[in-house]
């Protein structure tokens, strides 16, 4: 399993989504059809672009609460100052990304950073 966490500010569009998306998975080889799932904090619930990305691409959207974005943050690759402010993580994109890969995911490398919009790749232990 290969997911694909993503982060993003505010209003972000579709295109932002997806340009993340595929700029990270390009940093390691991997095309879109590779993922099984997108992933995101709860908190994004209301992030219209990330979900319609997941309906392109067929693809779930995981929402990640609190509780299991903090129960990874030790494993973030990234600091962030504003997302730790915002959201009590060190970066949302990477932790959404581990906790809904499972319990001994491990991200390819830090999070990726497109415009408004990170995306983080996790893959599940085989």
């Amino acid at each position: 399993m290969i997911v694909a966490g993503i982060g993003c500010r505010k209003g972000v569009a579709e295109q932002q989504v997806m340009a993340a998306i595929e700029t990270a998975l390009g940093a390691y080889g991997l095309a879109v059809s590779s993922l099984s799932a997108l992933a995101t904090a709860g908190h994004k619930q209301a992030e219209e672009a990330i979900f319609a990305t997941g309906k392109t691409l067929s693809l779930p959207v995981l929402l990640v609460d609190d509780a299991a974005l903090r129960a990874v943050s030790f494993r973030a690759l990234t600091d962030s100052s504003f997302s730790m402010a915002a959201t009590g993580t060190p970066s949302v994109s990477e932790t959404a990304a581990l906790a809904a890969a499972g319990q001994f995911a491990r991200l390819l490398g830090p999070r990726t950073v497109v415009g408004p919009v990170t995306c983080a790749i996790a893959e599940a232990s085989s």
